[in-house]
């Protein structure tokens, strides 16, 4: 639950960035009255922070011009969420020396006890990932984020696997981390289809005027998942999953397979180069399923469960 202190800063922060909000907005976004805003609004006058306002029944409340503003506060939730947050960077192949800084910077101006935690936080948790391979180049991060979020297109040199550079147009519609390595994935004027490129492969990107529009609800890291899913392997996979499509989500990690609505449950379609991992993972599932294909699944499946059987009947 917030407290009032957290309100009254959230005013402030929101005046700073805003400029000028009507009372009703400002009363909406923090979700209390308009009493309770006026009283937000004396105090932080008290503060010695002057806010103007235009009276009426649609008035607005904006920060004097060319306020100062103080230093940035943070509430202690506030500031051990950025610290939580920079433990989360470190296992995502963040240039180590930016994340010690920032963490440096924040206990400057933090009072004791708040250090102390944040402190704590920060050489006690622990996030389950394996080790990342360092980010050398935020800055190619941060271009296509932006570009990203202008759905402005780039240029990209690119290297391959087999260190052959080419060079392409490039629309980014998002970004996503998989498999300990950054990824954007976008369509590829070059290739004329949706592509992903490792962060770590693009040797330069350079903006471009043209600007595109980024399909509805893309999900980078699905796409990146399915992707997985659909490379060539030995053996085809169908299986009919006795459950709905929710329910499958969850039990099945997404590079499994595809995964589409039919009549009795959903099919799963996938491929696999060994049938003993596939039957494996089939058996963990907490619903009922039928193999369609192929039969060396089926027989796999068979021998997992005598096997089971085995073991359940040894007796100690």
């Amino acid at each position: 639950m917030y407290s009032p202190t957290t309100r009254v800063l959230a005013v402030l922060e929101l005046l700073q960035a805003h400029g000028r909000l009507s009372g009703p907005d400002l009363a909406q976004r923090l979700a209390v009255d308009g009493r309770t805003l006026r009283r937000y609004i004396r105090r932080l006058e008290d503060l010695g922070i002057p806010v103007l306002s235009e009276r009426g029944r649609y008035g607005c409340y904006s920060l004097m011009p060319g306020f100062k503003l103080p230093p940035m506060v943070f509430t202690d939730d506030e500031a051990l969420a950025i610290a939580l947050g920079l433990v989360a960077a470190r296992g995502l192949a963040v240039a180590g020396a930016a994340v010690e800084s920032a963490q440096a910077k924040l206990e400057r101006v933090m009072p004791g006890p708040l250090k102390q935690r944040v402190r704590a936080l920060g050489e006690t948790v622990a996030l389950d990932r394996q080790p990342s391979t360092p980010l050398q180049d935020s800055q190619t991060l941060m271009a296509f984020s932006l570009a990203c979020y202008q759905c402005q297109q780039v240029h990209v040199h690119y290297g391959s696997a087999q260190l052959e550079t080419t060079q392409r147009d490039f629309d980014p519609y998002g970004l996503a981390y998989r498999g300990h390595r950054w990824y954007v994935v976008g369509y590829c004027h070059l290739r004329g289809a949706l592509r992903s490129l490792r962060l770590d492969r693009v040797q330069a990107i350079e903006p471009r005027a043209q600007r595109f529009v980024a399909p509805a609800n893309f999900d980078a890291v699905r796409h990146l998942a399915l992707g997985v899913a659909s490379i060539p392997r030995a053996v085809q996979i169908e299986v009919l999953l006795h459950t709905d499509m929710e329910t499958a989500r969850r039990a099945l990690f997404d590079s499994i397979g595809l995964l589409h609505p039919a009549d009795g449950g959903v099919v799963l379609h996938s491929q696999a180069d060994d049938v003993d991992w596939f039957a494996r993972e089939l058996a963990r599932l907490p619903f009922s399923f039928e193999i369609r294909q192929p039969a060396a699944l089926r027989a796999a499946l068979a021998a997992w469960a005598q096997r089971l059987q085995q073991l359940a009947a040894v007796v100690p």
